[in-house]
């Protein structure tokens, strides 16, 4: 199997076209607000964007979201309608847009715990944990799916949502059993000299094991990725076929095309590195799934590219 060289010739983005289908289904997760908050929980806000592209794949529509120009360029989707309040930065939302768009509930994650009490003063909090230091996350994405959609009174959609994902999950690892079997090794660039690395416990990882491949980082990792690494630790890993995840910085690109190290990396030299599309490193079930079909599209697409 080969792939694009990411250097002057850098593949061109795989779009969502190329990706393949969904369909069927499990049950529900605990719920941890009171009867009384989820039957007021109309109005929701998303500080986490792991919680934002779940409760957006549940068919409901934030009231406020931080970060959603950031989010239209790494997440892309799920599409944040316009009517969505921007909080500004996920680290530092801005209560006062927080308090005027009134939201009944605020979804948060373990990564903002410090700032529970200041969410609290606001609305109710959920907090759903999808990210922890070696625990594959995609099971926890399925969790925090049905514990929102317990919260907010879309159980039904939860369930339809986790039974896609896995039928098109199961049907891409199906079609993938075409491809010749390397190492997968997804990695984002910092720029043209390191790399982070996605390990088992990133939903790359995950969502790669899931689909019958093999994850070429098989070292540590922590909170989903080792960093940062030498470009020159994938000279320690010839035969892997290397995924792309943008953002690649326009600086990166330029120093990898006049890189000799890079040039002579032998995954580099046999064709067997391809950039995909934007995925949010952090997400939920659609972040799962979108990297699913941009990295079934990329192999099967190559290898169909060379067969025929």
């Amino acid at each position: 199997m080969s792939l694009r060289p990411l250097n002057m010739r850098m593949a061109s983005p795989i779009t969502r076209r190329r990706a393949l289908g969904l369909a069927a289904g499990p049950a529900l997760f605990p719920l941890f607000l009171p009867a009384t908050a989820r039957a007021q929980a109309q109005r929701v806000a998303a500080i986490d964007w792991a919680a934002l592209e779940t409760v957006l794949a549940l068919g409901a529509v934030p009231v406020a979201a931080t970060e959603l120009i950031q989010f239209r360029k790494v997440a892309v989707e799920p599409e944040i309608p316009a009517s969505v309040m921007d909080l500004g930065l996920r680290g530092t939302p801005n209560y006062e847009a927080l308090r005027l768009a009134a939201p009944d509930l605020i979804l948060s994650s373990n990564y903002y715990e410090r700032q529970r009490g200041s969410l609290e003063r606001v609305a109710p909090v959920l907090s759903v944990t999808v990210y922890e230091p070696g625990v594959p996350p995609y099971a926890r994405a399925e969790e925090a799916a049905f514990t929102i959609g317990a919260n907010i009174g879309r159980e039904a959609e939860a369930r339809a949502v986790v039974a896609r994902a896995r039928a098109e999950i199961a049907r891409l690892r199906e079609a993938l059993q075409a491809v010749a079997r390397r190492r997968v090794l997804p990695i984002n660039l910092g720029d043209a000299r390191h790399f982070r690395a996605f390990g088992t416990d990133s939903m790359f990882g995950d969502v790669i094991g899931r689909l019958g491949l093999e994850n070429g980082w098989a070292a540590g990792s922590s909170y989903s990725a080792a960093a940062p690494l030498g470009i020159e630790a994938l000279a320690r890993l010839p035969d892997v076929s290397v995924i792309v995840v943008p953002p690649v910085p326009a600086e990166a690109r330029r120093g990898l095309a006049e890189s000799a190290l890079w040039q002579a990396l032998p995954m580099v030299r046999e064709d067997r590195v391809a950039t995909i599309e934007p995925v949010n490193h952090f997400g939920g079930l659609p972040a799962a799934l979108r990297f699913a079909r941009l990295l079934a599209a990329a192999l099967l697409g190559r290898e169909g590219g060379r067969h025929g």
